[in-house]
């Protein structure tokens, strides 16, 4: 099975598109993560007091260096102003979305990976219904030409494990239960904690089958870059309903 690669850049109405547009040296770089979203901003030129001051209006700043060479600036802030369903829509199409988003000179720049180049297709004709779109490229990756960390964003890897579900999971993993042999027990695990331990384990749980959903889309690009079959499965065979 072939993967295909698409490139594009898309020009709408968003909070960057100004910005980027009056600073034509800058370069910010947008990453999602759950409910918020991280932006790297940076720039060759010194900046001007104007320039951070727009900076500083887009979110918290996590970090901040200013000097001639140029400034680096790290925020972050919640989507609540962000348009979101352009994810969505590569999500529709089978698109697996690269971060992070490039904004340069009012276009925001995307990459994705397909499994079929029709759904590529489909999803850029369906981008050039709404907005301005300029794909840069589109090609057929080989194996080798897929780096494994692309295929693996941590926010997305994560997104929908509560704050709970994420401490147990750290909890387990650091005491060796996921080791072979297994170093502690579900019982201890929770003894360390102030829940009870049919709570701990409903965590552990629901962090593992989140975390597995979420890794599949990855998963399912990482077989498909081989043709083999270690494990023999017979593709033809029915799926079984029942749990053994």
């Amino acid at each position: 099975m072939s993967l295909y690669q698409a490139s594009f850049r898309v020009r709408h109405e968003c909070p960057y598109r100004d910005l980027s547009e009056r600073y034509p040296d800058l370069t910010i770089r947008e990453w999602y993560l759950s409910e918020c979203q991280v932006l790297e901003i940076t720039s060759a030129d010194t900046p001007t007091e104007q320039l951070l001051e727009d900076i500083r209006e887009l979110g918290t700043v996590l970090h901040e260096s200013v000097d001639e060479s140029g400034v680096h600036v790290v925020t972050q802030s919640c989507l609540c102003s962000l348009e979101g369903s352009i994810i969505e829509r590569f999500e529709d199409h089978a698109c697996l979305y690269q971060p992070p988003t490039v904004h340069q000179q009012g276009w925001e720049h995307y990459t994705v990976i397909a499994f079929d180049e029709g759904d590529v297709r489909s999803l850029l004709s369906e981008l050039d219904a709404d907005r301005d779109i300029e794909v840069l490229s589109k090609t057929a990756l080989a194996e080798q030409q897929v780096p494994h960390s692309m295929l693996t964003p941590v926010d997305q890897l994560f997104e929908g494990l509560t704050d709970r579900q994420l401490a147990a999971l750290q909890l387990a993993l650091e005491r060796g239960y996921y080791e072979q042999p297994r170093k502690t027990s579900l019982r201890d695990l929770a003894a360390q904690t102030s829940v009870a331990r049919s709570t701990f384990e409903e965590h552990l749980r629901k962090a593992e089958n989140k975390l597995l959903t979420n890794a599949g889309q990855f998963l399912r690009l990482l077989t498909a870059m081989s043709s083999g079959n270690p494990l023999q499965v017979d593709r033809d065979a029915p799926a079984v309903d029942t749990a053994d």
